[in-house]
């Protein structure tokens, strides 16, 4: 008989953990921040703990439309499209879950898994392929669901993404998993995502993910500029100056010769960042 033992995983006691951390359980969320930060200074948690607890608090006050992929930035596959029609689509984004739209965003007829047209590539079956065979069914939530709820419902019913619907019915856009768990845990490296070592990478020419924290000196000297480190030790630090509020995924700002999207934020900083370069001509 094997020695193994197998552990069921058990839910996270907070009542318990609050207990353990402090003489009286606090009355309400306010507080339970406060204790948490002193602890923090205290060096009872580290940082780490306490941007993850401080998330699972804070995710319940937060509604989809606030972390969702708004409607002009979706990549869509469109209805009746061949195979070969929907490869470039598929390989440029690089993403493992699309929505397949009818006429406008608006209609949305399912959802295509990318993994699910590999058949068609081993088994030399391209002929055989129709679009409608592979549609998984769309998940549709209102912009207004709170995203602890939602959280759930993924978990529930085993689904990554869903479609998020306006008070109207009009598509406003998508919310995967990654997006709910980014509130909790913090940034989730993706395909997108700089290196792991490295600040800056280039994804095309004159298209760079850039990290928030990037020191602007090596920003400088990747590009060529001479933005001062006097004002802003971090390259996030000066296109937060920029933008003059904390931006959501998908704003953009144009600056110099620069165009800067945020590709991953939460409440709290920024995270990655798209830079566009158009040398300044002479």
């Amino acid at each position: 008989m094997s020695d193994t033992s197998i552990t069921t995983p058990r839910r996270f006691n907070f009542p318990a953990f609050f207990k353990m951390l402090f003489e009286k359980t606090p009355v309400d969320r306010a507080e339970i921040i406060q204790l948490l930060q002193r602890s923090r200074a205290n060096g009872i948690i580290d940082s780490d703990m306490l941007e993850m607890i401080e998330g699972a608090i804070q995710v319940s006050e937060i509604q989809v439309k606030n972390i969702m992929i708004p409607r002009s930035q979706m990549v869509v596959v469109h209805g009746g499209s061949s195979l070969q029609d929907m490869l470039p689509t598929i390989i440029d984004s690089a993403h493992s879950r699309f929505p397949v739209v009818g006429d406008s965003r608006d209609e949305v007829l399912g959802i295509l898994l990318a993994k699910d047209l590999l058949r068609y590539f081993m088994g030399g079956r391209q002929d055989d392929f129709s679009l409608e065979n592979v549609l998984r069914p769309a998940v549709v939530v209102p912009e207004s669901k709170r995203v602890n709820t939602l959280l759930n419902e993924f978990k529930d019913g085993r689904n990554h993404m869903a479609i998020v619907v306006d008070e109207y019915s009009g598509v406003s856009g998508l919310v995967t998993i990654e997006d709910v768990l980014e509130q909790i845990v913090g940034d989730i490296t993706d395909e997108h995502d700089a290196a792991e070592d490295s600040y800056i990478v280039e994804h095309s020419k004159g298209n760079y993910g850039v990290k928030a924290l990037t020191p602007i000196e090596e920003f400088n000297e990747f590009f060529a500029t001479q933005y001062s480190d006097t004002d802003f030790e971090t390259f996030g630090g000066l296109v937060l100056s920029k933008f003059g509020h904390l931006p959501k995924k998908g704003e953009k700002i144009k600056f110099d010769r620069f165009t800067v999207e945020v590709l991953r934020s939460d409440r709290r900083r920024l995270h990655l960042l798209n830079v566009s370069d158009t040398p300044e001509r002479t």
